[in-house]
């Protein structure tokens, strides 16, 4: 997100930058949380991920990571990856199973992976002005988009973890 999503949603609670400890700057006063939802085979394996291609105007735009922003004051992370994929991906919550979450923690801020399995068909789409596409991206294939950097930096191990956790 940036201060030009004033203009395209109104603003919430937990909507800001923070420098943490480390002299980066984050979007979310209160951190931040992501949705990695994962459509598995017949066999529990990951097949593909829902992920976003940002914005040209958001942070680090034009590059793909998953639905996610800015958590509300005293929402949990689960609560907030839940609600920013729906509001914009149009990821209904009853549809998703959780499974963990990963937390990249910087001193003063954090942002929270959660991982969640398809139950229900989803079928995501572009719901604000925040995304630019919203789609399934076969497993093998996410390496190959432009990530955004810290998510690029994460996907190894959460590629890990989808699978490593028993999808069945």
């Amino acid at each position: 997100m940036s201060d030009a999503a004033a203009g395209h949603r109104q603003r919430q609670p937990g909507d800001g930058w923070v420098e943490c400890g480390c002299g980066h700057r984050h979007w979310g006063l209160n951190g931040a949380a992501g949705l990695l939802v994962v459509r598995r085979d017949a066999d529990g394996r990951p097949v593909a991920v829902v992920l976003q291609h940002r914005a040209l105007w958001s942070d680090q735009g034009g590059t793909w990571g998953v639905p996610g922003g800015a958590r509300m004051p005293g929402e949990a992370a689960q609560d907030a990856a839940l609600r920013e994929a729906a509001e914009e991906a149009g990821i209904e919550p009853s549809r998703v199973r959780v499974r963990e979450s990963s937390v990249l923690e910087h001193p003063g801020w954090s942002y929270t992976t959660v991982i969640a399995d398809e139950v229900g068909e989803i079928h995501p789409a572009v719901t604000d002005a925040e995304s630019l596409e919203l789609r399934w991206v076969p497993v093998d294939e996410v390496a190959r988009l432009p990530l955004l950097p810290a998510f690029a930096d994460a996907w190894p191990g959460l590629l890990t973890r989808l699978e490593t956790l028993d999808g069945r």
